[in-house]
């Protein structure tokens, strides 16, 4: 949903420079969770493989642990978190995951998930609001599980989570239909917010072939057609966040800082993940200029001034580079990363290293 991934960054390297050892979020809940693994803990090193991942971040009742957000559990985590188990073949964790998720964030009005579960709060689960990227990732960790284990419990939660993004996600503006990034919050009557990192291509694919409406090949098309009006600046770069005016134009959107940042980074990895390469060209022109000068990557840049972070992409977000530049991070050797690991960037870096390297199990 919309929680500050700038900040967080921000805050990471600070306290790594000032030496401590611990994420911002390392509260109560998630050090004492389990004490073998210290999930919600900010891990010394990256996590090479799944296992590795769920030791730091999977509580053992089923919740994937946010360390840089205050020990806080999401629906875009509890996604990953299938996506990834799914793809190591780890049914029990699988499972364990969405049972959590359907017993703590399912709305009970619609086949969508609260966002936001955070234990230390006197209600754990305030936001009624869903976050379409985290609907969307379960609901494709659902396909991919029946296509691996044949469970038909798993394709029947899958449909209902696609029907469910189908009614209530498409909204048509201007001649266009775009994903809505929650059920309520990003609609006004001259405009519409739209993250773009939401449009998981991979996904949608799976979807328009396990439902078969028409609304998704619009979607699709229309999203396509999106992703190319949404690159902005000298450099064609897209946006964290966009709006799209009721009088059709796309622009950074008005609300964020106009920025190709900690969001838009997914755009051209799922773009490249969903065999539209074609979309990723002005990116991988920027980051091919800075590999070949030798100069590191910025964290973020603002798409319209040219202002860079003070602090260098993470080491997911590099992990994520390579996979999209086609050289595994080879190229890369000697950039220098912001310091320290946590959550998002171990999940950046485990996506770019396995779920994406062959090509998704995606048809019932």
């Amino acid at each position: 949903m919309d929680y500050d991934r700038r900040s967080l960054f921000v805050a990471s390297a600070l306290l790594m420079t000032s030496g401590c050892a611990r994420a911002s979020g390392d509260t109560d809940d998630t050090a004492s969770a389990d004490k073998a693994t210290g999930p919600g803990r900010l891990p010394r090193r990256q996590p090479r493989n799944w296992q590795d991942f769920k030791a730091i971040y999977l509580h053992g009742e089923g919740r994937i642990i946010d360390s840089g957000n205050g020990g806080i559990s999401h629906s875009e985590g509890q996604g990953y978190g299938m996506l990834l188990a799914e793809h190591a073949g780890d049914l029990d964790a699988f499972d364990r995951m969405l049972r959590w998720t359907d017993e703590t964030l399912a709305r009970p009005d619609v086949a969508l998930f609260r966002w936001r579960y955070a234990p230390n709060e006197a209600v754990s689960v305030a936001d009624p609001n869903n976050a379409t990227d985290g609907d969307i990732l379960i609901a494709w960790a659902l396909v991919r599980a029946h296509a691996r284990w044949q469970r038909p419990d798993h394709l029947r939660r899958a449909r209902q989570i696609i029907l469910a993004i189908r009614n209530k996600l498409i909204h048509g503006v201007a001649g266009r239909s775009l994903l809505l990034p929650a059920m309520t919050g990003f609609v006004a009557p001259d405009r519409t917010t739209v993250n773009p990192c939401y449009y998981v291509w991979p996904a949608l694919d799976a979807f328009r072939r396990v439902d078969g409406a028409q609304a998704w090949d619009i979607l699709i098309k229309d999203g396509e057609r999106l992703a190319v009006d949404a690159r902005f600046g000298p450099m064609k770069l897209p946006c964290d966040w966009i709006d799209v005016m009721a009088s059709g134009a796309v622009v950074p959107a008005a609300a964020k800082p106009p920025r190709f940042g900690f969001d838009a980074i997914r755009v051209p990895l799922y773009q490249a993940a969903g065999n539209r390469r074609s979309l990723t060209t002005d990116v991988v022109a920027y980051w091919r200029g800075l590999a070949g000068r030798g100069a590191d990557i910025p964290a973020w840049i603002d798409v319209r001034t040219g202002e860079q972070a003070p602090y260098a992409l993470s080491a997911g977000g590099l992990a994520v580079v390579g996979r999209v530049l086609g050289t595994n991070g080879a190229s890369l050797a000697g950039m220098s990363s912001s310091p320290g690991s946590d959550y998002y960037s171990d999940v950046l870096a485990l996506l770019s290293q396995s779920l994406f390297t062959r090509g998704a199990r995606s048809a019932p």
